[in-house]
């Protein structure tokens, strides 16, 4: 097994778990073709005629060749992620997913045909013991049959989605992947520039802020022109799957009603008032006469503390433990057997991810490790997808995955844990308010910014609809008054500011995403007081809910842990906790001196 590395810049991942090369994986690859080929062969055209029995099989075979696929992809993918610079790789993973397309449109019969059953047989079937394996996958699927066209046109749409959608995102990668910003001179990356927003000398933070500006500025005429398309793209597949709403088909992948998402979008943008006040005792720690959108993450003190990468898997493998020993055991093989990649690269793509991969294999993180506290917490991140994913492998791969809604379940509970034990290694009440006020920062990011890209991806995808292609100025137009409106006059954005929506990615990668990162953090913030109140049993239930993976309604899962999603009310009890952490900070900021960053 690896030894445990002191610098993160040797921390990389090994692939051959997927497969040991490039080769390997076209040979995969050219003999799925002819396996999914024979699949068809067989099956096309019997799926409404077969008993569980005969399903069953027929799902057997049909998961082993998904999961196949998915290694192939998941290999391509996490290869090029390291460098996005290398031509070889963008044209090995643009080569896999064209063969992934038409490996799916051999099969996609299984679906089209599945949603065809009539709704009693299908009840009759998917309650049958023989598919209990497969009864959550076939009640989904069968619940989305109006949405789902017929085999011929399903198939146009996958093969057009390669050259249309799947294009046009990884050319909006790459563009900001290559794009460099200058500052006196020197060359940075977007994850980069973007960290000097956390620096404490604010003439730093609003060079950066600027020099960021510049470089969208740059590519605004292919930016604008990549939302518009996509836009349009989403806005001509739910046309033609009978969509009546823009969210509409990502509450269905969600498995949550739009009723749901509603009350969770009322009850944030109801408490916006919580965020202006946030912000308005920041901007009294940082003595300043007014917050700019570049001070929303300065520290309150100059950071005396960096973790060195052993220093912080020693943190998140305690953590993990203290909780239960097995989430601890899980996250260590991720070390041991490097799953993940957290050096600093040119090229690697910013951020941090875990992805699953398939079940026949195991997940993988990828971060930017630098050091800092918040490293530490987005390591802690992380690795609470990575054991959620690993734990649901036994799912099969038609329900490993969970709605994006409970998949930040796992990932924000895990850097809850870190949290609070990065709260007890703190010394001072100084050092002690910096934390919490950082840890804020993180749950205003979480909640109130989601939900305010939310309303900005509302009124683009509205606009296109029904205005047409939107300019430069109608993005900002939007943009700038659904991110006002959150910070409740405690914060001023900039003119530069105004730019700012176009290198999100997740507006054009899963649009309608962003919702269910507010749903994931009040929802384990509400886990999280239940968890210190009641603590015996809890994490043995938790670990439950994680190995469920997406085998059940996500409502049901929670129910489990005593949660009732299907309350409107509900989303009322992590907006108290988070009041509790500002009360908190207040308290704190009472007994400390304010920092001089004006």
């Amino acid at each position: 097994m690896a030894q445990p590395t002191t610098s993160a810049d040797d921390v990389q991942w090994d692939l051959t778990d997927l497969y040991a090369t490039p080769g390997a994986l076209r040979s995969d690859v050219e003999a799925l073709q002819k396996d999914a080929q024979a699949f068809a062969s067989t099956h096309r055209g019997q799926v409404a005629t077969y008993n569980a029995d005969a399903l069953a099989s027929m799902l057997d075979t049909y998961e082993t060749l998904m999961d196949r696929a998915g290694r192939a992809h998941a290999y391509a993918f996490l290869r090029w992620a390291t460098d996005t610079n290398d031509d070889e790789r963008g044209a090995l993973l643009q080569h896999v997913r064209e063969q992934y397309a038409q490996i799916q449109q051999q099969v996609l019969f299984v679906e089209v045909e599945w949603a065809q059953v009539d709704d009693a047989r299908a009840e009759a079937l998917y309650n049958d013991e023989a598919l209990s394996d497969y009864k959550h996958y076939l009640e989904v699927e069968h619940k989305q049959a109006e949405h789902v066209l017929s085999e011929p046109e399903e198939q146009v749409l996958s093969e057009k989605n390669v050259t249309g959608h799947s294009a046009w995102t990884r050319f909006f990668d790459e563009t900001l992947s290559r794009q460099r910003y200058t500052v006196d001179g020197d060359e940075m990356s977007q994850q980069e520039i973007l960290s000097q927003l956390y620096e404490p000398d604010r003439d730093v933070r609003r060079t950066a802020a600027e020099a960021f500006t510049e470089g969208l500025v740059e590519q605004q005429r292919p930016l604008t022109f990549v939302f518009n398309t996509v836009l349009a793209d989403k806005a001509s597949t739910d046309r033609l799957r009978g969509y009546d709403h823009w969210l509409q088909a990502r509450n269905a992948s969600n498995q949550v009603e739009h009723e749901m998402v509603e009350a969770l979008i009322e009850a944030v943008t109801g408490r916006y008032d919580l965020s202006g006040r946030f912000y308005q005792i920041k901007k009294k720690l940082l003595r300043l006469d007014t917050m700019y959108d570049y001070d929303r993450y300065a520290p309150i003190q100059e950071a005396t503390t960096t973790y060195e990468w052993d220093d912080a898997r020693s943190l998140v493998l305690d953590a993990y433990g203290r909780f239960h020993p097995k989430m601890a055991n899980i996250a260590r093989r991720f070390f041991e057997r490097n799953w993940v990649d957290a050096s600093l690269a040119d090229g690697k793509r910013s951020g941090a991810f875990s992805h699953g991969t398939v079940p026949s294999v195991h997940p993988y993180v990828l971060m930017n490790y630098t050091g800092r506290s918040r490293d530490v917490q987005t390591l802690a991140h992380e690795l609470g997808h990575g054991v959620h994913q690993y734990l649901s492998r036994g799912q099969g791969v038609l329900q490993q995955s969970t709605p994006l809604t409970t998949a930040e379940t796992a990932s924000v509970f895990g850097e809850m844990l870190v949290f609070q034990e990065l709260m007890e290694t703190q010394d001072t009440p100084e050092d002690r308010l910096a934390l919490l006020v950082s840890k804020i920062d993180d749950t205003m990011a979480t909640v109130f910014r989601q939900v305010a890209m939310n309303r900005f991806e509302d009124r683009i995808h509205t606009h296109r609809r029904n205005e047409g292609e939107l300019s430069p100025d109608a993005f900002a137009k939007h943009w700038m008054e659904t991110q006002r409106a959150m910070f409740d006059g405690s914060v001023t954005l900039g003119e530069h500011y105004r730019h700012w929506w176009s290198y999100i990615p997740h507006f054009l990668h899963t649009p309608g995403y962003v919702y269910a990162y507010a749903f994931g953090e009040l929802l384990v913030l509400a886990l999280y007081a239940r968890y210190q109140e009641a603590p015996d049993g809890f994490a043995d239930r938790y670990l439950s809910v994680l190995e469920a993976g997406g085998s059940e309604w996500p409502h049901r899962l929670m129910e489990r842990m005593g949660v009732d999603l299907t309350n409107p009310d509900f989303w009322e009890e992590g907006l108290v906790e988070v009041e509790a952490l500002i009360d908190r900070a207040e308290s704190l900021s009472d007994t400390v001196s304010p920092a001089a960053h004006a």
